[in-house]
């Protein structure tokens, strides 16, 4: 810890905790912080209040003429005039000097030396400071003594409300970034997510001018030193299938890729924590101990022991931990270019194959997209798969048009040969309700024949509605599994569900064509 000048943004609380260690964080939670408590493990436990879960209809982007003509604006990127920003700086600021003590976090966003960005955190609360001396990457005592100034801010004065009579604002909740200043403003959420993925909006904006590309994935590293991405949607298997004992985990959320290859824009991991089991997920099981941060958890008060399917605060209960405690974490957390690109889908409705290999083109297509789909159940036992498009697979955190993202790992890919593939982790034999889950170990065994070489020597036939081409053989899988129109006992309902599904994609995508070229627009799928 040390102490720090804050008059620069007119902060004149005289008591500033600078990156503390957990020890003396831990104290001042459980000292100040009601509902902080320290459960079986050494974990932390705190309440977020009332916000449990991120307020992405609450993020303003401020439109300057600096970068106005950059910007995707629209229900993601909601614009703000700057007098607006600076009234809810104003407010931020005004809370953050009636507090007796505040809390700096200074640290790195990105483990490549030359494009990693300086950020500081100004909060109020230690779970705020713990949270982000684990999710951003720490530096050393020389680093931190040599800081200087940061490249980008977060004021964080989510105890205190935004005003909703003030122009732009919708809740007493706002979420404010002004690229031009290199700061961020929060008001009327405590929850800490929003942090994270204020950098990661930032880093967004900032790193494709680049040439790099940012992207919402995890990434995995084999002996040989391979690469291999994997982009999903919630409960597609992202973290699950990126976490392989056989590989280094060099990241599970957030990553850049540039000319050099991959590396981690984060010091920690935020995982999920409903329903967990150390049967299911032992990495990060195991990864809840002293140092950790748990949200809204429930836990016996006497014993102290958390329960985590219990989601009676919220079923969004998260532990944020450094990622050195993953223990096949590759530290520091960088890689080479990546030999194989997976998108991950839960496709409900049980028309894509367990796995088919993408074009480049393709590849663009499905990005952009972002498809997966979620089963929608109701009180009468009726249910049907919802389509959900997202593009680049975290559309929340775009900053530029998706089409700029998807040019970009389309360059990429040519450059370094990348193999893309579309794994499905959902249904087969027919939609949900009729067909059954593909197999984890099923999935597992063609991520296997990705990683070892066998799946890109395979033969393959066109998918004659997706254009993609599908393998006829994969390792020890049964083959009838491979084609999914053979898994289904009525080939009428698969054809008129594989119509369906791509005539989601076609209207979803007609949002995109107007910046996409011919060649992706003419990469989805045709009836």
């Amino acid at each position: 810890m040390s102490e720090l000048n804050l008059e620069n943004w007119e902060i004149k609380v005289k008591e500033i905790i600078r990156n503390a260690v957990p020890a003396r964080l831990y104290e001042l939670a459980l000292n100040y912080e009601p509902g902080s408590v320290i459960v079986k493990g050494g974990a932390l436990a705190v309440r977020s209040g009332e916000r449990t879960g991120r307020s992405p209809s609450d993020k303003r982007i401020v439109r300057h003429e600096a970068s106005e003509n950059e910007v995707w604006w629209g229900d993601i990127n909601i614009d703000l005039d700057e007098t607006s920003f600076l009234i809810n700086r104003e407010r931020a600021i005004d809370y953050l000097n009636t507090r007796e003590r505040l809390f700096v976090v200074d640290g790195f966003a990105g483990w490549d030396p030359q494009e990693r960005l300086k950020v500081r955190i100004i909060c109020t609360r230690a779970y705020h400071a713990l949270f982000m001396h684990n999710m951003l990457i720490r530096p050393t005592k020389e680093e931190l003594a040599n800081f200087g100034e940061p490249d980008f801010v977060i004021l964080n004065a989510g105890q205190f409300p935004a005003n909703k009579h003030t122009r732009g604002m919708s809740s007493k909740t706002s979420i404010d970034f002004c690229f031009e200043r290199g700061e961020a403003v929060i008001l009327g959420t405590e929850y800490a997510g929003e942090m994270k993925k204020g950098i990661f909006t930032v880093m967004h904006y900032l790193m494709p001018k680049k040439n790099i590309l940012s992207m919402h994935c995890s990434a995995n590293e084999g002996e040989d030193g391979s690469v291999s991405l994997f982009f999903g949607l919630s409960g597609t298997g992202k973290t699950t299938l990126s976490a392989d004992p056989r590989r280094q985990l060099i990241g599970d959320d957030e990553h850049c890729w540039s000319d050099k290859g991959i590396s981690n824009i984060e010091g920690g991991c935020y995982a999920k924590c409903i329903d967990l089991t150390e049967e299911k997920e032992p990495e990060i099981y195991q990864a809840i101990r002293y140092g950790a941060l748990l949200e809204n958890v429930v836990y016996d008060p006497e014993t102290r022991v958390v329960d985590y399917s219990d989601s009676s605060i919220t079923e969004n209960t998260r532990c944020a931990y450094p990622i050195e405690y993953i223990d096949n974490a590759k530290i520091p957390c960088v890689g080479g270019n990546p030999s194989n690109i997976v998108l991950l889908t839960c496709d409900a409705f049980g028309v894509l194959p367990p796995v088919s290999k993408l074009s480049p083109e393709q590849a663009m297509y499905h990005f952009i997209s972002g498809y997966t789909a979620k089963v929608a159940g109701t009180e009468m036992g009726v249910t049907e798969p919802t389509a959900t498009f997202s593009a680049c697979f975290g559309a929340a955190f775009l900053v530029r048009h998706p089409a700029v993202y998807a040019n970009l790992l389309a360059e990429k890919i040519r450059q370094h040969g990348a193999n893309v593939w579309l794994v499905n982790t959902g249904w087969s034999g027919g939609a949900y309700g009729v067909g059954s889950r593909i197999k984890l170990g099923h999935t597992r065994g063609i991520i296997d024949a990705i990683h070892d070489g066998t799946l890109e020597q395979a033969d393959y036939e066109t998918d004659p509605i997706f254009g993609f081409q599908v393998p006829k053989s994969c390792g020890e899988l049964p083959v009838e599994i491979l084609n999914p129109k053979n898994t289904w006992a009525d080939q009428n309902a698969f054809q008129q569900t594989a119509v369906k599904l791509a005539k989601l994609f076609q209207n979803n995508f007609r949002q995109f064509e107007a910046e996409s070229s011919d060649d992706i627009c003419n990469a989805g799928p045709k009836l």
